[in-house]
């Protein structure tokens, strides 16, 4: 019998909402067929696909990262604004397919208020520089009055945008990112750009690039070499991470969240470092602004690439298994929840995304878009420390010996509410679990299946579905659950 044991009184941090972000760019169909198809039964005025926005909002993402990504690194603002018959078509060098430029700045705005989700802009430090930051930031946040401002307005939008967070850059440690750069060269014109923008603006939030994933060879150092000459322009610094099986090792791909937590706290050690050098009394925070299960090993990579129109690309079906490896990624972002303040499931639609849509026809909501939609749902205000004891322990290739469940928990103080969610990562080992608790349980949700390989499709969009498990309860005291093998779970208490 595993024991967990949860508590008020043991606090991890208050629960930023810009944690349940996400991110559209223009890759494959995130955007074309996606959020944006004119002529589709459901689309509005200004060629928005209504049922996709049923489903963002059902989806209770908070925040969108857009328009890149790769993509950012080539791009030029300009071209994706004023009338949409005078927008040229560009060929996009980051994914090799051709640009029409119908959707651009103020239209990803507007979707943005539609959807009910806060815009973070990424900026073109690849192929342009400062004075691109500056002129789009002018575009975007100041009132008429001035010659970007006034262009603004004569394209449709008279009130400023208002774009609060802006990333700076995005994976320049990457040697497949357009305009590339050394962590030396990155960290100077971080800064430089940083400081011109808020000049601009100077209450933006600013995220610096940090690594694009915890292997490539100048990790660590190159979170140092950018944060000692940005530390105190910017307010976040970013980490990218996806996850995978790899050589059939299915095991370790179900304890895909030790790999995230380590790099999380890799970052956070390598931040505070810096802080300690530079004496400083300010807390940098972190931006996980791309994370997702994707299965890379398919993906024939940039250059394997024709030059083509937009069509689909990784548009990977996810698994039963994949559901519960990203409910345990959102998991281990809430314990993090006091150093990580913003977080983005790369992508929204179609390009590994949570939903995906056919051109013309139906959207529907792939099986990890419910473990995302109900940690954002019920996950209250305060993030709490658990401590599980009695559990079983797994053997993993990548990880060694870990804790079979990993779990964490919030509580809102007003309504008296513990929401606790919790992983079942053994393959073959139901666990019975007791927590100790005074109230009753509000319910009791699980996302399980006996073929772990069960998906959903157009033509079965609901083939795998969150389950009532009725049998949870609380006697004498005590909640007693069993947790089915590689399973996802939410246990609401009410007092």
């Amino acid at each position: 019998m595993a024991r967990l044991v949860v508590d008020p009184a043991f606090v991890v941090g208050g629960l930023d909402r810009r944690l349940f972000g996400s991110f559209v760019e223009h890759m494959g169909r995130c955007v074309y067929t996606g959020i944006y198809e004119p002529g589709h039964p459901t689309a509005d005025a200004d060629g928005f696909r209504q049922d996709v926005l049923a489903l963002v909002r059902e989806l209770g993402v908070t925040a969108i990262r857009y328009p890149g990504g790769n993509f950012v690194s080539n791009y030029d603002w300009e071209d994706g604004v004023g009338p949409k018959d005078e927008r040229p078509r560009r060929l996009d060098l980051a994914w090799r397919a051709i640009e029409p430029n119908q959707f651009g700045t103020d239209e990803f705005v507007a979707w943005s208020r539609k959807a009910g989700v806060q815009p973070i802009w990424a900026v073109n430090l690849g192929t342009r520089g400062i004075r691109e930051a500056v002129d789009l930031l002018e575009y975007c946040n100041l009132p008429a009055g001035t010659s970007l401002g006034d262009r603004r307005v004569a394209n449709g939008s008279p009130e400023p945008h208002d774009i609060r967070i802006w990333c700076l850059g995005n994976e320049m440690d990457g040697p497949w990112q357009i305009g590339h750069k050394t962590a030396e060269e990155y960290a100077r014109l971080a800064e430089e750009t940083a400081n011109a923008m808020r000049r601009v603006d100077p209450g933006l939030e600013l995220v610096a690039c940090g690594s694009s994933n915890a292997g490539m060879p100048t990790f660590g150092d190159w979170e140092r070499t950018v944060l000692e000459r940005t530390y105190d322009l910017v307010d976040h610094i970013s980490l990218h991470a996806y996850y995978e099986p790899r050589d059939g090792d299915q095991a370790s791909f179900l304890a895909a969240a030790e790999e995230m937590d380590r790099m999380i706290s890799a970052v956070i050690a390598t931040a505070d470092h810096v802080k300690a050098l530079k004496r400083s009394d300010k807390e940098l925070t972190l931006s996980f602004d791309e994370w997702n299960v994707w299965y890379q090993q398919n993906f024939p990579g940039e250059l394997g690439l024709p030059i083509r129109e937009v069509g689909p690309l990784i548009e990977d079906t996810y698994t039963v298994d994949d559901a519960v490896v990203v409910g345990s990624l959102l998991i281990t972002l809430l314990r993090h929840a006091d150093r990580v303040k913003i977080a983005c499931l790369a992508q929204l639609v179609n390009v590994i995304g949570p939903i995906r849509t056919e051109p013309g026809g139906h959207a529907w909501r792939q099986t990890i878009f419910y473990p995302f939609a109900l940690t954002a749902r019920y996950a209250g205000p305060t993030v709490l420390r658990t401590a599980i004891t009695g559990g079983p322990e797994l053997d993993t290739a990548a990880f060694g010996r870990i804790p079979a469940l990993w779990s964490t928990a919030t509580y809102d103080e007003n309504t008296g509410e513990t929401a606790i969610f919790v992983v079942n990562r053994s393959e073959t080992d139901k666990i019975d679990l007791e927590i100790p608790v005074t109230g009753h349980v509000a319910r009791h949700l699980a996302l399980y299946d006996e073929d772990r390989s069960a998906v959903n499709t157009a033509d079965d969009p609901d083939r795998v579905q969150p389950r009532t498990v009725d049998a949870t309860e609380v006697v004498d005291g005590v909640c007693r659950a069993t947790l089915p093998p590689a399973s996802w779970h939410l246990i609401q208490l009410s007092s």
